[in-house]
Parts: C-alpha cells; sequence; structure tokens
C-alpha cells in the first residue's frame, strides 16, 4: 500500500444523561452530525474519507455498525 494513512479531523458529540435531551436521537444521527462537522473543518471532499472510527458506550438497540451508518 502506498497511499499514506492521515487523520485529517475529528469531532465529539454532547455528553448527555440516560433518557436526556439526546434520548431522541440515535448514535449514528449523532455520529452523522460530527462526522459532517469534522470533513468541513478538515476542508476535504466527504468522497476522500474512507475510513470512519467511532466510540459508543451504549450499543443496545442502535443496531448494526453504528459507525458505517453515521458514515452514509
Amino acid at each position: 500500500m502506498t497511499d499514506p494513512i492521515v487523520i485529517v479531523s475529528a469531532a465529539r458529540t454532547p455528553i448527555g444523561g440516560l433518557l436526556g435531551d439526546f434520548s431522541s436521537l440515535a448514535a449514528h444521527q449523532l455520529g452523522a452530525i460530527a462526522i459532517k462537522a469534522a470533513v468541513a473543518r478538515a476542508g476535504v471532499p466527504g468522497d476522500a474519507v474512507n475510513e470512519v472510527l467511532m466510540g459508543n458506550c451504549l450499543m443496545a438497540g442502535q443496531g448494526q455498525a453504528p459507525a458505517r451508518q453515521a458514515a452514509l
């Protein structure tokens, strides 16, 4: 592989409590907002992003692969 691996930006979502202000949003919805902000801040086109890493502390009921869902 000749392409370098580059981390161009990061973003985080706000911290909320269980059943709090963000309870109506799924993890992938919050993740999508953070990804859009990170890509905009980096100034790169969205189609240049090859991989997304996302942490989620409470996976129950979030479906499969929330990072992939958020990136789509």
